[in-house]
C-alpha cells in the first residue's frame, strides 16, 4: 500500500446526502465540500460519487458557484449510504510489477448501524470502473472457516515502506468489533498482521492503544497518529491534564517513543497539539488535527476557530515543507463525526 504522500491520480469523495449524518447542520456541508473540491482540483483529478441525475446538477452547481476546476471532476451515479471513503471506498495496492489493485474489505458501517450495503459495493464498483484486480482478504476463523475480513481505512495509516499503525481499540476491542469469531485477543492480532502482510505489503504493525474522545468509530488511528514520512509519525498530544484525551494520548506517545523500525532504530516523533474541545448540542465531537489529507503538493487540514489552529498548520507545515498548507473550516463538517481524511480516499498515480 502506497504512502499517501506519493503522487495521486485521483482523489475518490462521495457528494453529502443523507440530512441526518449532520442533524440540524445539513445546509452548510455542501459549501464545506465546495470549498474541498476547490482545492483538490487544482492539483489532481476528483471522482465524485452521487446517488442520482438530479444530486449531479445540484452538486455541480455548488462547485461550479465555489469556484472547483469542472474540468478535474468526474462524477458517478453510485448509490451510498455515507460519505465517508476513507472506511468504505477501495483500498488501493500496487503490485509488485508495478500495476495496480483494489483491495476490497467487507465494510459493515463500524459495526455500530444497520445501513451499508450500497457503502460496501464501492471498491467493487471502482475496481470494475478501471478493470482493475479486485482482491477481498480473507482468513479462516477460529472454526476453520473461510472469514471475509472488515477493515476500514481510517483504522490504519502506512509508511509506504513496510510499516502499519493501528489503535487496540478499534481492531482488538469486543465493542463495536468488527472481526467476531477470529478467536481471542491475541489470536485476533496475529490475524490481522498476517492479513495485513499479505494483503498490504506491511512487514510491521505497531499497535497504539486508544482513539480520542467523541470517536464514533472506536479508536480510529487517522484521528491521533499519523506517518508523514518513512520514518516520521506526527502523534497528537493534549497537556491538559483534566482532558479525557491527556491519558490515552500519553500512552500512545510512550508506545511510539519505543517502537522501533525495521531496522531496529527509534522513529522521528513529532507532537500535534488538539483543539480545544469542540461540543454541540452537549456531545463531544472527534475534532483533530491528525484528520488532514495529503494531495499532490497540497495538504488539507481541518480547523476549529481554535487557538491551536496556528499551531497545527505550522507543526504540519514542517512535516511538509514542499506542499502547500491550507486550513479548512471543519467546525460543522465534525458535527458528522468524521472530516477530511475521513471523507476522501487517494488514487495512487
Amino acid at each position: 500500500m502506497p504512502a499517501e504522500w506519493e503522487p495521486h491520480a485521483a482523489t475518490w469523495i462521495a457528494w453529502p446526502h443523507n440530512p441526518e449524518d449532520w442533524p440540524g447542520k445539513f445546509r452548510p456541508i455542501d459549501w464545506v465540500y465546495a470549498e474541498i473540491v476547490r482545492q483538490l482540483s487544482r492539483v489532481e483529478d476528483v471522482h465524485i460519487l452521487v446517488n442520482n441525475a438530479t444530486a449531479e446538477r445540484s452538486a455541480t452547481s455548488v462547485l461550479r458557484r465555489g469556484g472547483a476546476n469542472l474540468a478535474r471532476i468526474h462524477f458517478h451515479q453510485w448509490q451510498t449510504d455515507r460519505v465517508w471513503l476513507r472506511d468504505s471506498g477501495p483500498i488501493f495496492v500496487r503490485k509488485p510489477q508495478g500495476q495496480l489493485a483494489v483491495t476490497n474489505w467487507k465494510f459493515n458501517a463500524w459495526a455500530k448501524y444497520d445501513n451499508w450495503n450500497r457503502d460496501d459495493q464501492v471498491p467493487h464498483q471502482v475496481a470494475k470502473h478501471y478493470g482493475l484486480q479486485e482482491i477481498k482478504p480473507q482468513i479462516e476463523d477460529a472454526a476453520g472457516r473461510p472469514h471475509r475480513l472488515v477493515l476500514e481505512g481510517g483504522s490504519i495509516d502506512v509508511s509506504g515502506a513496510g510499516i502499519l499503525l493501528t489503535t487496540e481499540e478499534c481492531l482488538l476491542s469486543e465493542v463495536q468489533q468488527r472481526n467476531p469469531g477470529l478467536g481471542d485477543e491475541e489470536v485476533t492480532r496475529a490475524a490481522l498482521e498476517q492479513a495485513f502482510a499479505e494483503y498490504l505489503g506491511i512487514e510491521k504493525t505497531v499497535w497504539l492503544h486508544r482513539g480520542c474522545a467523541g470517536d464514533d468509530t472506536h479508536g480510529h488511528v487517522d484521528d491521533i497518529a499519523r506517518f508523514v514520512k518513512p520514518n516520521t509519525i506526527l502523534t497528537c498530544v493534549e497537556p491538559n491534564t483534566s482532558d479525557e484525551n491527556h491519558l490515552p494520548l500519553a500512552e500512545n506517545l510512550e508506545r511510539l517513543r519505543a517502537a522501533r523500525n525495521l531496522k531496529g532504530k527509534p522513529f522521528e516523533i513529532r507532537e500535534l497539539p488538539m483543539p480545544s474541545p469542540v461540543l454541540f448540542q452537549g456531545q463531544r465531537l472527534p475534532a483533530s488535527y491528525a484528520n488532514f489529507y495529503i494531495a499532490n503538493g497540497l495538504v488539507l487540514v481541518p480547523t476549529f476557530n481554535d487557538a491551536n489552529d496556528r499551531h497545527a498548520l505550522n507543526t504540519i507545515a514542517d512535516c511538509f515543507p514542499d506542499r502547500e498548507v491550507v486550513g479548512i473550516h471543519a467546525v460543522d463538517l465534525v458535527w458528522g463525526l468524521g472530516t477530511l481524511h475521513c471523507l476522501s480516499q487517494q488514487e495512487p498515480a
